[in-house]
């Protein structure tokens, strides 16, 4: 292996570690899928062929390949799909996480597998994560700058939000919140009779007040009204 391969090995493990991702170098020690990775070879011989590092976080398959040429980072075929030639696997780092991938999709029971492509160094690097299903269906996301997303602690929330493009459950707070705001706003006008210049002391009043209950400093009971 050439050194310059060795350096960004060496580089993308430290930034795994850094996020809290432990994976396996050059094989698994998952049985299920270290028997898949016996057949994936690049050169597509049906012999062994192992990825620079392979994992599970949670019920996510994560594998990886890397170049130190970030000019091998990716290559896309005639019709703007990633190349899956035997000497385009072999060269890019795209290319090749996505063959592991689809191996494994297709040899392993796991049915959510993210593939990434990783070439450069600390200075100037591409991280390109991909979505397999177990339908070997593929989908290229955008470039990322560290793993930290890939996290135990982060990725359902990668998953939600930058794969199955649904709401989080701080995106859906977000939502309510704007929803109640705007229909307080409503009923302060409707029923209230109160000037636009006086509403944000109103709210303002409002908050503080649910913050005093939270607190128990403060409850509806002792409202009582003018004798």
């Amino acid at each position: 292996m050439a050194k310059k391969e060795i350096k960004t090995d060496l580089w993308v493990h430290s930034q795994l570690t850094e996020a809290g991702l432990n994976l396996s170098a050059q094989g698994s020690e998952i049985k299920e899928i270290d028997d898949a990775l016996k057949t994936a070879s690049k050169s597509r011989t049906g012999n062994v062929g192992y990825p620079e590092f392979c994992g599970v976080v949670k019920d996510f398959l994560i594998v990886i390949e890397d170049k130190a040429d970030i000019a091998k980072h990716s290559k896309k075929d005639e019709n703007g799909l990633i190349a899956q030639d035997t000497a385009s696997i072999k060269d890019y780092a795209v290319n090749g996480a996505l063959h592991y991938g689809l191996h494994l999709a297709k040899h392993t029971s796991y049915k959510k597998i993210i593939a990434i492509g990783v070439s450069g160094d600390e200075k100037r690097h591409k991280i390109t994560p991909l979505f397999i299903n177990e339908c070997g269906e593929y989908k290229e996301l955008e470039n990322l700058e560290t793993f930290t997303l890939f996290s135990a602690d982060n990725i359902d929330e990668y998953y939600f939000r930058n794969i199955l493009k649904e709401p989080t459950n701080e995106d859906k707070t977000t939502e309510e919140i704007l929803k109640d705001a705007k229909q307080l706003h409503e009923d302060l006008r409707n029923y209230g009779s109160i000037q636009d210049k006086d509403k944000p002391l109103i709210v303002s009043g409002i908050l503080l007040a649910l913050k005093e209950i939270e607190f128990k400093n403060f409850s509806l009971d002792n409202l009582n009204g003018d004798d």
